[in-house]
């Protein structure tokens, strides 16, 4: 079969790599609903429980009623939570933490965020359930991890940022150091935890014997300021080699030239990275200055970063002269790395985007269209898919309690004391 012709498969027919893994998501926000979504995307069964509405309170993710709503319910939501399925249960309730020993009992992954500590507290200790199921994959994503003196502080994704050393280094020198825009430090947690539980289960195939016929399980530890640090590239040994405490350097990329943004007509800037030896060369000539293409001081990196600051300027004073797409075609035609700053719209509008299906559109149940991002990566055998929309809160509770084995009459009494709750669609 042709790469492209699975690539260009309809992605709602897809069932996915993971098709066969059940995973139970106890976490709530970015980071542990992040990782749950990735691997729901390549066809895990993914049961989200979340807290019911109970004593005034809306119930749910929080994430449900965070940023921009229609009709009440985050456009977010549609995105970090598709392709799950919503049980309501009550984690702090003894029968509600039964419930969860049961699904637990077979699952293939349990997924929680909460701080270190919360899991036990509720008697759902991952060690108790590794006991009660072996083969069971527990990933734990927390601010500072499950060990040392900083476990117990609450940490969210931009403290995690921050201690990584990556809020250091966004903005302009001498500025106070801004956000990246994006809750990146959930985002590269949750990342870390799934490429962790794949490992996981590679492992556990590798360990099946006829005492562990599905294999061993184990815990994965995922501190927030761990996964963003893990990025962070030279700033370490550059700091031990030199004593070198990288700082901010705005848009430009320290130590490498030239590679910046550089102002257009209009007010608009564009993104040149000329930073290769003979990609230097061809920007030059692209640029009208041949005499810095064959300079023997700009032959190399060292000597280009050494003048970094004449060679933007030459840059910055021809690019001010064009439109962006003016820039943009010149440099194409000289095979010079560049790009624009895209928006929303532009990610939109773009053909490259829109041929890799990156655009994919869902229908609300009030029949409106909603545009939300593809899968990533892409697979040619078994690629990912959008199978269901985002649930609404407790959509699946009968399904999932019935799987457990229990009754109607049970399942009524549970949501009599409100301990559960459930919607029928």
């Amino acid at each position: 079969m042709k790469y492209e012709e699975i690539s260009s498969r309809k992605t709602q027919d897809a069932k996915g790599p993971l098709a066969g893994l059940k995973i139970l998501e106890l976490g709530q926000l970015i980071a542990g609903p992040f990782a749950g979504k990735t691997l729901a995307d390549f066809g895990a069964d993914v049961i989200k429980i979340e807290p019911p509405a109970r004593d005034g309170s809306a119930g749910g993710d929080p994430l449900r009623r965070w940023r921009l709503l229609k009709d009440g319910t985050s456009v977010w939501w549609q995105v970090q939570s598709r392709n799950k399925r919503s049980l309501a249960l009550d984690l702090r309730d003894p029968q509600g933490q039964g419930v969860v020993r049961s699904l637990a009992a077979d699952a293939d992954v349990l997924i929680e965020n909460f701080r270190p500590g919360t899991l036990e507290s509720w008697g759902l200790a991952p060690t108790a359930l590794l006991e009660a199921n072996p083969a069971l994959i527990v990933l734990r994503v927390s601010g500072y991890g499950q060990t040392g003196p900083y476990r117990d502080k609450p940490g969210f994704g931009l403290v995690g940022e921050a201690m990584g050393g990556l809020r250091h280094l966004t903005g302009e020198p001498g500025r106070v150091p801004v956000r990246v825009g994006v809750s990146l430090g959930d985002t590269l947690a949750a990342l870390h935890g799934v490429i962790g539980v794949l490992m996981a289960l590679h492992h556990r195939q590798a360990t099946r014997s006829p005492q562990y016929p599905r294999g061993c399980g184990q815990i994965i530890d995922v501190a927030l300021y761990e996964a963003v640090f893990n990025c962070m590239e030279s700033l370490l040994p550059e700091y031990s080699a030199f004593g070198a405490v990288r700082g901010p350097a705005g848009s430009a990329l320290p130590g490498i030239a030239p590679s910046n943004a550089y102002p257009c007509k209009g007010g608009s800037y564009v993104l040149i990275a000329g930073n290769g030896d003979s990609i230097f060369k061809r920007l030059m000539a692209c640029i009208g200055r041949p005499d810095m293409a064959i300079d023997s001081a700009l032959v190399d990196n060292a000597g280009r970063v050494a003048q970094v600051e004449r060679i933007d300027a030459v840059i910055g004073h021809w690019t001010s002269q064009r439109s962006v797409e003016e820039v943009l075609i010149a440099l194409d035609a000289a095979a010079v790395p560049s790009g624009r700053i895209y928006t929303a719209a532009d990610i939109c509008q773009d053909p490259q985007y829109i041929a890799r299906q990156m655009i994919e559109h869902i229908r609300l149940d009030d029949g409106s269209d909603l545009a939300v991002p593809g899968i990533v990566p892409k697979l040619s055998r078994s690629p990912g898919g959008l199978r269901r929309n985002a649930p609404a809160l407790g959509q699946d509770t009968d399904d999932v309690l019935r799987g457990v084995g229990l009754s109607a009459d049970q399942i009524q009494a549970l949501k009599d004391k409100g301990i559960v709750s459930g919607v029928r669609l």
